[in-house]
């Protein structure tokens, strides 16, 4: 078995940022998202494919907390959608290295949608996080969230944040 890259407490703290993000999505909490980035934290989405062929292209690509507020401001007032609902099932959290100071995290997701007009459901969304998390002031932060989804595309347009 491999030696723990952390303790239990910092792997606890790790954990319940990844989540609360979760939650805040599920709980349609989304101007509360940037809270829990550094405030130069990137946030991106991209296919597993274009990760794995260096291809830069993402969904979505924030590279501060405030354009993250940025895009849930347009969400909320711009964009015209049908309405939906996240779940998001996180499992397999991993604390993989630590160096200066950033945790480097692995975690699987899928997000189930419901449609709030018919409550159809489906699997929308599943992949892997890559986090780089770092303690700010003893809190847990992201210094960045890479999600990669495993489709090579999003099935329709992807408004709430994964």
């Amino acid at each position: 078995m491999a030696k723990p890259v952390c303790d239990d407490g910092t792997l606890r703290a790790i954990e319940q940022l990844i989540y609360e993000w979760a939650r805040l999505c599920d709980e349609d909490r989304l101007e509360s998202l940037h809270t829990l980035l550094v405030e130069a934290g990137e946030y991106r989405i991209q296919s597993r494919y274009n990760a794995d062929h260096g291809l830069p292209l993402s969904v979505v690509h924030t590279r501060s907390g405030a354009q993250l507020r940025d895009r849930i401001t347009s969400l909320r007032v711009a964009n015209v959608y049908e309405k939906h609902h996240y779940r998001h099932l996180v499992s397999g959290v991993q604390v993989i290295g630590v160096e200066a100071g950033v945790h480097e995290v692995r975690s699987n997701y899928a997000v189930i949608r419901t449609m709030e007009h018919d409550g159809s459901m489906a699997v929308f969304s599943a992949g892997q996080c890559r986090d780089r998390i770092v303690f700010d002031a003893g809190e847990a932060r992201f210094l960045a969230r890479h999600i990669l989804f495993d489709s090579r595309a999003i099935d329709t347009l992807l408004v709430i944040p994964l």
